[in-house]
């Protein structure tokens, strides 16, 4: 996509014959202070709205997805059952997740929850935009080049945040779910405060959506020249350390989960390397 007139005929030239942004230079702090305020209150107006409509359908939002995880007929295990079916492995991925009784037992929880939920809900829904107006305020600031090697930035962003938290719902989730409300101990009975499954589901899937933001971050990075392939190919040992200690951050403290958030990331990184080799190439051809 070309850039558009209005935006070049704002461009400047300086003494290298770099293009400089005249807005840029016209532009004071403060100027810059309220056009970030208006893009903050447009990205968060988009939230509010998306976490009005989750609010007034909060029976469903509750149930079939914050809940979701742990009905029975959640669509994971039939998926798992039938993979397992396909594989032949005689139902050794086939499995359910035991019964949980909920309990909200604080004074006003569920409408404090729900409104919480709510708002989470309605920044997923509007990543899109949100991210949006986070670009739009960072845009004019780069060269013109920059602007054209990026304008699939949102479209790229947006994708990988919804596969990120797609995996973890349809597949961390159902893993830590059955895993954390299955082990019992001393002859406990597992009966879970709802702030405390709300947080566990939270875990399993917003730290995954920003995991799978990893290759593009490592773009900008590349582009820069701050990162190179050859570096994460020499430190790739390390990185797998790091990503074992920082899957144990992100995760609830179970083994499974932790293994489910690594594996992907891990597969992110090398993908990254590719990333970084295409970005390295565009850094090295602006130098000369």
């Amino acid at each position: 996509m070309p850039l558009d007139q209005q935006d070049v005929d704002t461009w400047e030239y300086d003494a290298d014959g770099k293009p400089v942004p005249a807005a840029d230079k016209e532009m004071s702090f403060i100027d810059h202070l309220e056009e970030l305020r208006w893009h903050v209150m447009r990205a968060l107006i988009a939230i509010c709205v998306a976490g009005i409509l989750l609010f007034i359908f909060n029976d469903y939002y509750f149930r079939y997805v914050l809940f979701g995880p742990l009905r029975e007929d959640f669509v994971s295990y039939r998926m798992f059952c039938r993979l397992s079916d396909w594989l032949g492995t005689g139902g050794a991925l086939c499995f359910h997740p035991p019964h949980v009784l909920v309990q909200a037992t604080e004074f006003g929880e569920q409408f404090i929850t729900a409104v919480k939920m709510a708002f989470v809900g309605g920044f997923v829904l509007g990543f899109p935009y949100v991210f949006y107006e986070i670009w739009s305020f960072v845009r004019p600031g780069l060269y013109p080049a920059e602007q054209k090697a990026t304008r699939w930035v949102i479209v790229i962003c947006s994708l990988l945040f919804f596969t990120g938290v797609a995996f973890g719902f349809f597949i961390v989730a159902p893993f830590g779910t059955n895993f954390l409300m299955g082990f019992e101990v001393g002859g406990a009975v597992n009966q879970p405060k709802m702030d405390s499954v709300i947080s566990y589901m939270i875990m399993f899937t917003l730290p995954a959506a920003l995991i799978f933001e990893l290759p593009v971050l490592v773009y900008f990075l590349a582009k820069f020249g701050l990162v190179t392939a050859e570096s994460m190919r020499q430190y790739r040992r390390h990185s797998l350390i790091g990503i074992l200690v920082l899957s144990a951050l992100l995760t609830p403290p179970d083994v499974v989960t932790q293994i489910l958030i690594a594996v992907p990331l891990y597969t992110l990184y090398e993908i990254s390397i590719f990333v970084a080799k295409n970005a390295q190439k565009q850094y090295e051809a602006s130098l000369k």
